[in-house]
């Protein structure tokens, strides 16, 4: 038994503003994928998925909510026969890997589910946000849902703010030299610790205040240009953007990557900014010149995600 793949995501503008109501922008990213799977031969990564499983279980059984309605005996009944999640998503790199676990749990186990097959109203798309957003509570703590929505429609998600998302269109890649790319950091980053670290930073009135007028400003010009598709602008708003995370978000970003972000604000052969709650996991990248990119980038692995 397989089921339906689910892919990763790329949340491309809006890590730690969406928790602020900012915009985002989110896409799936089909290099990676997931599915639930019931096999005979089991290995330890099967074995390790198998009690996850068997762990979210119990937290689902004990949520009490009305938003999440699962048939768990049903779910129960083929962990006992050995069902584990079928990955290549990369835990800790910030595409996603929670996120099409709790879209394979609910599109397989969800009693009124909401298909991808329905007209999707903003009302619709909330309830499926705030059923992820419990679900996937048991992985970071705390969820926005975003992840688990975006991988289980498959589709782009605009966020304009905490109550209301809509479906979106992307313009159509081109064959030209700019492109978005994921750079490995080749560490793997913890949503929590960095989450909290985001949380006692807005205590500040200082940080708050350059989140709503510089970060929001600049990611909200970035999401515009980007579905516009003006990219002589979006250049411009991801650098003024790379510049306030790099000052901003040190803690988020690994110590041995600060002077890498840096030389590429000055020397414009790429802008690099945070790829989910940061450190560690991939970092994005933006270039007007991935030849360029790759050659100031020589050194580490970087894998295309969209092309200008």
């Amino acid at each position: 038994m397989k089921g339906p793949l689910f892919y990763a995501k790329i949340l491309l503008f809006g890590e730690y503003g969406i928790i602020k109501d900012s915009k985002g922008l989110a896409i799936p990213y089909n290099s990676y994928q997931g599915a639930l799977k019931v096999a005979d031969n089991t290995t330890d990564i099967a074995k390790n998925s198998n009690q996850k499983l068997l762990d979210f279980y119990n937290y689902l059984l004990h949520l009490k909510s009305e938003d999440v309605q699962l048939r768990l005996d049903e779910f129960k009944a083929d962990i006992n026969k050995g069902m584990f999640f079928d990955s290549s998503i990369p835990q800790g790199y910030g595409v996603g890997s929670s996120g099409a676990l709790v879209a394979a749990i609910y599109d397989k186990y969800a009693n009124n589910k909401i298909t991808v097959l329905e007209n999707l109203t903003r009302d619709k798309l909330l309830k499926l946000k705030t059923t992820f957003s419990q679900m996937e509570s048991f992985f970071h703590g705390k969820s926005s849902g975003l992840d688990p929505l975006n991988s289980y429609l498959s589709i782009p998600i605009l966020i304009n703010s905490k109550d209301h998302i809509e479906a979106t269109g992307i313009p159509s890649q081109k064959q030209g030299k700019g492109a978005v790319f994921l750079l490995d950091s080749e560490m793997i980053g913890e949503t929590q610790p960095m989450v909290k670290i985001f949380m006692n930073k807005m205590k500040n009135e200082g940080f708050r205040k350059m989140i709503d007028q510089d970060f929001a400003r600049h990611t909200d010009a970035c999401i515009d240009d980007f579905l516009q598709g003006n990219a002589k602008a979006l250049f411009g708003n991801v650098k003024k953007l790379s510049k306030v995370v790099l000052k901003h978000f040190k803690p988020m970003i690994p110590q041995t990557f600060h002077q890498l972000w840096k030389d590429g604000i000055e020397t414009n052969d790429y802008y690099l900014k945070l790829c989910g709650s940061g450190g560690g996991g991939y970092i994005l990248g933006f270039t007007k010149d991935f030849d360029k990119a790759k050659k100031a980038l020589r050194n580490h692995k970087l894998e295309l995600v969209y092309r200008f």
